[in-house]
């Protein structure tokens, strides 16, 4: 089934030519069908090329899903036009008094500053709450994984000396969650931070569950026990080159940073990386959209009293 996007967003052509069923609004609404409804809250710099990377995720399910596109702030863009924000960006006020059945929140690039710190960390925790009410399932990523994390929870990151950032092996810590069906009992993930979350803390948490963890990088995948919240500390939304690029820009900035890990061969910069990451990235969100949100989401979103725990549900 294909993902409804906004008329002429431009991941539309890109996504089209990976043969990615993409649909536009306008076409969509001839159809008799309730789509999943999923807000994307875009907090990275470069909102086109991870507009893209998150839709080619959701395409790539057989569930029918709408999105909307959502901004932190109307401020401008240093790497998106003002135009493109304008045209398929919704502020919040537009959107508070709507239901979703998913929500993803970004990374951001803020891995050393400090949450209260942030210009608009007031109104990411009113994003957040609101998602307790508002969202059936909450996918948070990266960054927005520990803020979510410290906001919820009260569970602070620790600060890295130098920025992970590779693609590292991770294991499965449970073989009986929806979220892991299909997964192999070791899958590569990419990671890219200049903070951690403790993995002790994150096991002792009486409302938290670790699904997934690296020896080298740390927890990867921890849900909330209600299952209405996912955390996910990795880019598994991320394309081929997109370390590539990241260190390339770091390189060019004068930061020094280290050569992403297991990313290129032989730790080779000169040479093209390999990808070892999209198949779990699409069975993730696959997962993520079928058993979280399909089997737990109301038809009628105006009744969010009427979501059914999956462990009650499926028991």
């Amino acid at each position: 089934m294909p993902v409804r996007i906004p008329d002429n967003l431009p991941a539309a052509e890109v996504l089209e030519s990976e043969n990615i069923f993409v649909m536009s609004e306008t076409r969509a609404a001839n159809q008799d069908i309730r789509p999943m409804r999923v807000l994307i809250l875009n907090l990275m710099p470069n909102k086109i090329e991870t507009e893209t990377q998150l839709l080619r995720l959701l395409g790539n399910t057989p569930l029918q899903v709408g999105v909307d596109l959502l901004r932190i702030h109307d401020k401008a863009s240093r790497h998106t036009s003002i135009d493109h924000m304008n045209n398929f960006y919704r502020d919040f006020e537009e959107v508070r008094h709507n239901n979703y059945d998913g929500l993803i929140i970004t990374g951001a690039p803020l891995g050393q500053v400090e949450f209260e710190d942030v210009s608009y960390w007031d109104h990411i925790r009113e994003i957040i709450d609101w998602s307790q009410r508002h969202v059936t399932s909450v996918l948070f990523l990266c960054w927005a994984a520990h803020a979510g994390l410290f906001h919820l929870y009260g569970l602070n990151r620790t600060l890295l000396e130098k920025k992970r950032s590779g693609v590292y092996n991770h294991k499965r810590t449970s073989e009986h969650f929806p979220l892991l069906r299909g997964f192999d009992d070791e899958f590569f993930a990419p990671h890219s931070r200049f903070a951690e979350m403790s993995l002790a803390q994150l096991r002792q948490h009486p409302d938290l569950q670790v699904l997934a963890e690296s020896d080298q990088a740390g927890a990867y995948l921890v849900l909330s026990k209600n299952n209405r919240n996912l955390f996910v500390m990795g880019h598994p939304e991320y394309h081929k080159s997109t370390l590539n690029d990241e260190y390339h820009r770091d390189l060019a900035a004068g930061l020094a940073p280290q050569i992403p890990q297991n990313y290129y061969p032989g730790d080779d910069a000169a040479k093209p990386p390999v990808a070892r990451w999209h198949s779990h990235g699409s069975l993730l969100i696959s997962n993520w959209l079928n058993y979280y949100v399909y089997q737990l989401t109301p038809y009628d979103l105006s009744d969010m009293t009427a979501i059914t725990p999956w462990e009650s549900k499926h028991s």
